[in-house]
């Protein structure tokens, strides 16, 4: 088994993605975290980092005493976050800070232990799986309701980036309310009033199957883009590696396409995992590694 992985930050606010793969014995656990971008205007507990990263962080080290082979992860998750929320409450942030300041994140946990894969899935993280025939499967096909609305809205704004932000920032809040006050929380979140409404899956991974796992910032190559299909995206990432892959994605960017998009840049992480054997194409043309991704 081999992985590689890419997250960057996509403009002058420090990385709110994460992108962290833990081995563990027989059993590897890969996590891709996106945390939603602040709609507050100030940060409440890290004034230098930002709350959103802050949250991500503070979540993985928080679920990593929790990476037992034997642990639900539905368990896990929801113990992790128990500990957070006491965290941002100590540091102030509970006190302090509006119901939309309170940070979340989009998380999908993938737990590979011999030849079977488990996800739990909140938010619109996406991962893809490649068969070794080059078959390609979405195995979390979830769209998110809300994209449509802001579609809808940013149609009928102006071009002036200012005056979108003001539009749509009555908007962002009041979604934001909603995601962190839900009976049933689809997204990470400090407080969760119930059991986080997770999309769960199982599989059987086949001797040379392999997994991309990325956040909607990295997938804006295949969606809202479509520069790429989503196997043509994931042969690409196969052949050309990661970086290149961004670097593709941060001058699609700079050539407007981010019109299509809230920001004009966002944070785009992706991991590329494989189940031996050996991958089949040229090995010169894709580095693999065996260390943690960090932005």
């Amino acid at each position: 088994m081999a992985w590689t992985a890419v997250s960057a930050g996509g403009g002058d606010r420090p990385n709110e993605d994460l992108v962290a793969v833990h081995v563990n014995g027989g059993t590897t656990d890969i996590l891709v975290l996106d945390g939603a971008t602040s709609v507050a205007g100030r940060d409440y507990v890290d004034t230098d980092g930002g709350d959103v990263a802050w949250f991500v962080r503070a979540f993985e080290a928080a679920l990593l005493p929790h990476l037992d082979a034997h642990a639900p992860q539905d368990a896990a998750v929801a113990a992790a976050i128990e500990a957070v929320g006491a965290d941002y409450a100590r540091l102030g942030g509970a006190a302090a800070a509006p119901v939309h300041a309170w940070p979340i994140a989009a998380l999908t946990w993938i737990r590979v232990r011999h030849d079977e894969a488990r996800l739990f899935c909140l938010g619109d993280c996406k991962t893809l799986l490649r068969q070794p025939d080059g078959t390609v499967r979405d195995l979390d096909p979830w769209i998110n309701p809300q994209e449509a609305v802001l579609q809808r809205v940013l149609a009928t704004l102006p071009a002036d980036p200012a005056e979108r932000k003001a539009r749509l920032l009555p908007l962002l809040r009041a979604r934001r309310e909603e995601q962190n006050l839900a009976a049933a929380p689809s997204v990470l979140c400090l407080r969760p009033a119930g059991p986080f409404a997770a999309r769960r899956g199982a599989l059987r991974l086949a001797p040379g199957a392999s997994l991309l796992g990325m956040t909607d910032g990295f997938y804006r190559l295949a969606d809202p883009y479509a520069m790429y299909t989503p196997p043509a995206l994931f042969d690409a990432c196969l052949a050309r590696g990661l970086d290149a892959m961004l670097a593709e994605l941060r001058a699609a960017e700079r050539g407007g396409g981010a019109g299509l998009s809230v920001k004009a840049a966002d944070d785009a992480s992706a991991v590329l995992w494989h189940a031996g054997p050996a991958i089949s194409h040229n090995p010169k043309e894709h580095a693999w590694t065996t260390q943690s991704a960090r932005p």
